[in-house]
């Protein structure tokens, strides 16, 4: 390697030795008309214009190729309603963006082959020309300000309140994993969590001193319906991490110490995107994709997008996390302790009756032996 990087060096000091030199020689025949006619004319003159033209023929052929081979890869599928809206408007962007960029570099690159040096030709020079000022100013300043107010205006609903029937999901990021909390069956809200109250069964900090966690549960997947309005109430316990579901077009910092959110309305199912891909073993996946130590490309939980039915009846089964923790009934206020109850016995009076029934079959078994 040390080798190559000598030689490269050598070759680039030669290569400057030249263009060095041929700008001398340039820079004398620029003393006046009479020195320049005598000046023969640069036999790569002609050869660099038409040279010109065939690399801007060419690039623009590889750049549209390039552009058509790799557009498979460059998005996922939309699979959110504000998705589509902010892919459409990239689109629009990039679509404006590169019609300047090919107009502009055309005009440079054919301005270069028609104006280049030909003996007896007089630059024009225009000092002052306000109408070509303003005309290079003004459109891209308008079409600046349209992009940059539709780009705020999809943001301003992105980013607004959540409506009242969304469904309430905290995500909290630690390394290496997401802790997922639902807002429960009974009241869609979640309750309090202090970073306090943290130990080896209570990994959030659920507060059991307020009455809207009692029936809070905790998963190791993320469920969410299709067509509802989801929001994520998004938490870190330790360094800065970042919610990321790339065809929900999810991406949102969870920052020690600040709550964020984010709401989007899930359109396309996990079993109609396994259908759209062909791949039966399909899963959306929320990842971290901000760098938070060694464990970080390990960082990510698997995401199912259910029917909303579907999506009921999922959280029908799961069972509050005072449920399957009577113990934590004890850090509930006298006050709520009729109302915490309910969700230490309901349990208890399941297995009684399961129970019962057994006894009740195998009796009526004895009986008819």
């Amino acid at each position: 390697m040390t080798y190559l990087i000598g030689l490269l060096s050598i070759v680039f000091l030669i290569l400057a030795i030249i263009i060095v030199n041929k700008s001398i020689a340039l820079s004398k025949g620029i003393q006046s008309n009479d020195q320049n006619a005598e000046i023969p004319l640069d036999g790569a003159n002609n050869s660099n214009a038409i040279g010109l033209v065939v690399f801007l023929v060419l690039g623009s052929i590889g750049a549209a190729w390039s552009f058509i081979h790799a557009k498979p890869d460059f998005l996922p599928v939309a699979a959110s309603e504000h998705g589509v809206q902010t892919d459409k408007m990239f689109w629009i962007s990039m679509g404006i963006i590169t019609f300047a960029f090919f107009v502009t570099n055309a005009l440079l690159f054919i301005f270069s082959f028609i104006y280049r040096y030909k003996k007896g030709n007089v630059a024009t020079f225009y000092p002052v020309n306000h109408k070509l000022e303003l005309i290079w100013t003004v459109i891209p300043a308008i079409v600046m300000a349209v992009l940059v107010f539709t780009g705020w205006r999809t943001w301003r609903d992105i980013t607004a309140q959540a409506p009242e029937n969304a469904v309430v999901i905290e995500v909290t990021g630690h390394q290496f994993g997401w802790y997922v909390r639902y807002a429960g069956n009974d009241d869609n809200k979640l309750g309090n969590s202090n970073y306090k109250l943290i130990d080896p069964t209570n990994s959030i900090g659920i507060d059991f001193s307020d009455e809207k966690s009692f029936d809070d549960f905790t998963a190791n997947e993320m469920h969410i319906p299709k067509g509802v309005p989801v929001l994520l109430k998004i938490k870190a316990q330790d360094v800065l991490h970042s919610v990321y579901l790339p065809y929900q077009r999810v991406k949102m910092d969870a920052v020690p110490g600040m709550p964020t959110k984010f709401w989007f309305v899930p359109t396309i199912s996990t079993e109609e995107m396994r259908y759209k891909t062909g791949n039966p073993e399909f899963n959306y996946k929320l990842n971290c994709t901000e760098i938070c130590g060694s464990g970080h490309f390990g960082m990510a939980i698997t995401v199912f997008v259910d029917e909303p039915a579907d999506y009921a009846a999922w959280c029908k089964q799961q069972k509050p996390f005072l449920t399957q923790n009577p113990d934590f009934l004890a850090k509930v206020p006298e006050k709520f302790k009729a109302k915490a109850q309910k969700y230490i016995e309901a349990p208890a009076a399941e297995s009684d009756s399961t129970t019962t029934s057994t006894e009740t079959a195998a009796a009526g078994t004895a009986a008819l032996r």
